[in-house]
């Protein structure tokens, strides 16, 4: 065997190890991605859940709070505005500027319900309301689920984002169209404040 045969045989050896080690990085991002994409989807469920109990929560209240019209008028437009951007991100959980919308438009929200729940605490037959104490109670079990779903996803998001950082797969994930996902972050000191429920 000459030379030129040892040297095409290297050539074809690495060029198959090289062939390799992309393709485990690309099917570890691949599923990387599809993990935080699945974890958005748990947040996603709550959210929806969280969203279809507000209007509950503010049908309830509308009676008792007939002079906070504005407070409820602002919490019914978050929560619109929160499902128009959920609707984004779902759509897209990779797309960072979906994700940023989101969490704009949660954090409104966090703030609107704050409002509303303060406001509640100052009308003594609506807080001891039924169906009030009820849908409070759901909303709190809903926002622990939320919490713990953010969570997991973040977790999800951190994993992809250091798969796709590392030496050598950072020379390949943008080759490869692999973005950096965003982290759920809360970003206001006023929504990493659980909303006070009492009963």
């Amino acid at each position: 065997m000459g030379p030129g045969a040892v040297v095409a045989i290297v050539v074809a050896v690495l060029a198959v190890v090289l062939i390799v080690i992309v393709v485990g990085i690309y099917n570890g991002l691949v599923g990387l991605r599809n993990r935080f994409k699945n974890a958005f989807a748990q947040i996603d469920v709550q959210l929806k859940r969280r969203y279809d109990l507000i209007p509950n929560l503010v049908e309830t209240a509308k009676g008792f709070l007939k002079h906070e019209r504005e407070t409820l008028e602002a919490v019914v437009q978050a929560r619109n505005q929160a499902v128009s951007a959920e609707k984004l991100a779902a759509a897209n959980p990779g797309s960072a500027q979906a994700m940023q919308g989101l969490m704009g438009a949660e954090a409104a929200l966090g703030g609107a319900m704050s409002r509303l729940l303060v406001t509640v605490e100052r009308y003594p037959d609506l807080k001891g309301n039924q169906n009030m104490m009820r849908l409070q109670e759901e909303l709190t079990s809903t926002e622990n689920k939320v919490a713990f779903a953010r969570q997991a996803y973040n977790d999800a998001v951190m994993a992809y984002n250091t798969k796709r950082e590392v030496f050598p797969n950072v020379m390949f994930a943008g080759m490869f169209g692999f973005e950096a996902a965003l982290l759920f972050e809360i970003k206001s000191e006023a929504e990493r404040e659980a909303p006070k429920v009492s009963f």
